[in-house]
C-alpha cells in the first residue's frame, strides 16, 4: 500500500466533547515540501478535531512550498490554515520556536510539533490528545522506541542503527527516562511550553528535540510516550546534514555540563 493510501486509510480515534473541539494548533516547519504539504494538510483537516488549526512555518523554500501554503490557506480559510513566512533556511529549531510562540500568542491551548513529510501519521493526533487530557500530562510523545512502535521498512539497517545509537547515547548521558529522546512528533500543553521557556531555546536541528525534553524533565513536567509507526518520507530529501548531526552529538554534553 502506498504511503498516502496508508495515511488516508488509518483510523483516527473519536474523542468526546469538549476534547474534540479543543484549540489545537499543528506547527509544520517546511523547507522544500511542495509535494508533501498538500497531502499533510488535507489529512490533518480531515481529522475529527473541530478545533484543529495549522500553522505552516516556511523557510522561503526554493521549490515554492510557501506559495502552495498560501494557496491552501486561501482554500481552507485562514481560520484553519495560516502561514508564517521566514526569510530563509534557519533550521528546524528556529522554525519551531517562531511557530510555537506565534500559535501561543494566538490562543492555542495545545500545540503539536510534527514533520511535514508524512513520516508522522496525522491519525495519531486524537489519541495523543485524549491521552494527554485523560492522564493530565504536559507532553505526549509519538515514540519510535516503546513497545508497539515500528520503523519504516524502507530504512536501511545503517539508518536504524544510527537512530538507535543516537537515542542510547543521549539517554546514557542525560538519564531523562524518555525512550525516544530525539522524537519530533509531540503534543504540548501551551502552559508546558511556557514552563520550559520555549522562546529562549537556541539549539537547532535534532538537538532542539533533546533540549526540549531535557527542560521538560528538569522542570518536573509529566511526559507520556505512545507507540507510533514512523514512516519513510513520501517525497523529497532528508534535512539531516553533517552540521545537524554534529550539533545533535554535542548538545547532550553541553546540557550535562551546565547541569553540574
Amino acid at each position: 500500500m502506498a504511503l498516502q493510501e496508508r495515511v488516508e486509510s488509518a483510523h483516527a480515534v473519536e474523542l468526546p466533547e469538549p476534547w474534540r473541539s479543543a484549540a489545537v494548533t499543528v506547527v509544520l516547519p517546511t523547507y522544500n515540501e511542495a509535494a508533501n504539504l498538500p497531502v499533510m494538510i488535507e489529512s490533518l483537516l480531515a481529522l475529527p478535531l473541530t478545533g484543529l488549526t495549522i500553522l505552516v512555518a516556511d523557510d522561503n523554500s526554493p521549490d515554492g512550498t510557501g506559495k502552495i501554503a498560501d494557496e491552501l490557506a486561501d482554500k481552507h480559510g485562514k481560520d484553519r490554515v495560516t502561514v508564517l513566512h521566514r526569510p530563509g533556511k534557519q533550521g528546524l529549531g528556529r522554525a519551531y520556536v517562531d511557530g510555537m510562540t506565534t500559535a501561543m500568542a494566538a490562543g492555542a491551548q495545545y500545540i503539536v510539533q510534527m514533520d511535514s513529510d508524512l513520516s508522522h501519521g496525522p491519525h495519531y493526533l486524537p489519541q495523543m490528545l485524549g491521552t494527554l487530557l485523560s492522564a493530565d500530562a504536559d507532553v505526549v510523545i509519538g515514540s519510535r522506541y516503546v513497545p508497539g512502535a515500528s520503523l519504516a521498512r524502507e530504512w536501511s539497517w545503517q539508518r536504524k542503527a544510527l537512530s538507535g545509537f543516537a537515542n542510547l547515547y543521549v539517554r546514557a548521558l542525560l538519564r531523562l527516562g524518555v525512550r525516544d529522546v530525539t522524537a519530533g512528533f509531540k503534543l504540548w500543553r501551551a502552559t508546558a511550553l511556557t514552563t520550559i521557556d520555549i522562546a529562549s531555546i537556541r539549539s537547532n536541528g535534532y538537538s532542539f528535540q533533546v533540549e526540549m525534553n531535557y527542560r521538560a524533565i528538569t522542570r518536573g513536567l509529566k511526559i507520556i510516550e505512545l507507540p507510533i509507526h514512523f514512516a519513510d518520507r513520501r517525497d523529497g530529501d532528508s534535512k539531516m546534514s553533517l552540521k545537524v548531526q554534529l550539533e545533535s552529538a554535542l548538545m547532550p554534553l553541553t546540557l550535562r555540563r551546565h547541569n553540574r
